[in-house]
Formats: structure tokens, C-alpha cells, sequence
């Protein structure tokens, strides 16, 4: 996280010297690189299930999914993640979390209308190897970072007018 407050604050830099706002461009970015970090590692997994539309399950729901996410979490060794399902057609999963104590597994309708037992236990095998290699946590810093970059670089007419006379505001106290 560190490193990523440090990469964010260097390429706002090098944009501001570039686009004539010296360091007060850095000055604007570096805090928000320090909330974007500090939101990805306890938020983003909660950003990704929101958006995917996931509900979360409890055994009753639907026990034959539950029971294989408890049976191979308890056979690999990690923590029973919370367990979610995407009302979509396609089939698909996906785990998120900062860590194995922090994970969840999302499966979509059409992937437990699709596969039968022994396919489920194989994706949802693949889903809890990533949670147990901190897989999840390197995909939300990775995503975090090329997204917070790209917005750096796509800054509008208007946002330059902003950070012009900013700078200048900015100029005044230092």
C-alpha cells in the first residue's frame, strides 16, 4: 500500500510538472492515493459485491452450495468465507477479501444451474485457492492502482482550469 501511495504521488508529480502545476498537482493527488489505499484494503470487497448485483446466503438458503464451500474450506485449511450469489445467467465466480478471514465466494445462478456436484467442487475449490494465496487482496491493490492512475492522466478541460487556479491558491500559503 505503501509502494502504491508512493508510485501515485511520483506519476502525479511528473503530470504536474508536465502539465505546468507543479507540485501542487501532487499535493492534491497524494491524499487521495492515501484514501483510495486505505478504502481498497478494508472496502473493496464490499465495492465488488455490491456492484455485481451478490446476495449473500446462509446455509438454509441453499444447503448443498454451503456445504461445499464449508467442506473444502475446512479441508484446505482456510476460514469459511462468506458465501454469495449473482442472479446472472452466465456462469461465473469469483472470490474477493483482503484475507482468508476477510473472504467471500460469489457463484452466479447460471453457473449452479450449468454444473453438476463434482464441477461446482472444482470451481469453488479454484475460488477458496485463491483466497488462501491472498490472490484476492494483489487483484483490489493491482485494480486500486491502474484505475486511480488512469483517472491521473484523464483529466478533463474543466479539472485542469480547477488545478490551474488551485495551484495559485496553493502557491499562496507556501
Amino acid at each position: 500500500m505503501i509502494l502504491f501511495v508512493v508510485f501515485a504521488a511520483t506519476v502525479s508529480y511528473v503530470i504536474g510538472r508536465a502539465t505546468g502545476y507543479g507540485f501542487s498537482y501532487t499535493l492534491i493527488v497524494l491524499p487521495l492515493a492515501i484514501l483510495s489505499s486505505i478504502g481498497s484494503y478494508f472496502y473493496s470487497d464490499k465495492v465488488v459485491l455490491a456492484t455485481s448485483g451478490a446476495k449473500q446466503i446462509q446455509k438454509n438458503d441453499l444447503p448443498e452450495v454451503f456445504r461445499i464451500v464449508e467442506n473444502l474450506s475446512l479441508g484446505d485449511g482456510v476460514p469459511m468465507p462468506k458465501v454469495y450469489i449473482i442472479d446472472d445467467p452466465s456462469p461465473n465466480a469469483f472470490a474477493t477479501g483482503r484475507s482468508p478471514k476477510h473472504a467471500s465466494i460469489a457463484v452466479t445462478t447460471g453457473l449452479l444451474e450449468r454444473l453438476n456436484k463434482p464441477e461446482l467442487e472444482g470451481v469453488i475449490a479454484h475460488e477458496l485457492s485463491h483466497v488462501k494465496n491472498y490472490d484476492t487482496r494483489l487483484m483490489a491493490i493491482t485494480a486500486v492502482l491502474v484505475g486511480f492512475i488512469a483517472l491521473l492522466f484523464c483529466c478533463s478541460t474543466s479539472q485542469r482550469y480547477f488545478f490551474h487556479s488551485l495551484r495559485w491558491r496553493l502557491a499562496a500559503f507556501f
